[in-house]
């Protein structure tokens, strides 16, 4: 599995465990919200510092 596939995965998973939204991880993470759709929907790979900042928050709310 690649790594934009898993941070993709990732994504999904965290806001099924802790039924969120994209709106909810894009203010948290302080990306937009089309930007969380396009990572997670595999559109477009997340930079570094977006990957960073998704991991980030979600290992905050745990």
């Amino acid at each position: 599995m690649d790594e934009s596939n898993n941070l993709s995965m990732e994504i999904i998973n965290f806001e099924k465990d802790h039924d969120m939204i994209d709106n909810q991880v894009a203010f948290g993470s302080q990306i937009s919200v089309e930007r969380v759709h396009d990572i997670k929907s595999q559109a477009s790979e997340a930079t570094e510092e977006e990957a960073g900042l998704l991991r980030k928050f979600m290992a905050s709310q745990k």
